[in-house]
């Protein structure tokens, strides 16, 4: 015994944990709130992000098409004209609309591809989320 009245451990024996259990479950009660808040700023982040991209791509594209669409109507009408010094002046606008109707259709086609859904999926944050996870589970594994 100790002169304080106290049994000395014996140093063989091992060790009790130093910090109680609840302690512990409140440390990662704490812990898990913080990762919580952590990875909604990421996706808030990340969305935000994202979002502004498509912003600036939808008013780039918006002014350009503008832009381009009075070129385009003067080029469309030189090709009649063009075409039709060798042909009739109808069967030269049919051809000239034709062909301004299958790129039209085309360009939709890419732009449309350009809006996926899968261009808005926040890949860094689900990344992230599963790491989160496996590391959870070796935790308690």
């Amino acid at each position: 015994m100790s002169s304080d009245g106290r049994s000395r451990a014996d140093p063989a024996a091992p060790r009790p944990s130093a910090r109680p259990v609840t302690a512990l479950l409140s440390d990662l009660a704490s812990e898990t709130g913080q990762l919580v808040q952590q990875e909604l700023a990421l996706f808030k982040a990340e969305m935000q992000q994202k979002l502004g991209r498509l912003g600036q791509g939808g008013g780039a594209l918006a002014a350009g098409g503008l832009i381009a669409f009075s070129g385009w109507l003067a080029l469309i009408a030189a090709a009649i004209l063009g075409l039709s010094h060798v042909l009739a002046p109808w069967l030269a606008a049919l051809i000239v609309g034709l062909v301004v109707i299958a790129l039209g259709a085309g360009l939709l086609f890419f732009g449309k591809s350009r809006f996926d859904a899968d261009a808005l999926v926040p890949r860094r944050t689900l990344n992230s989320l599963r790491e989160d996870e496996t590391w959870i589970r070796d935790q308690f594994s």
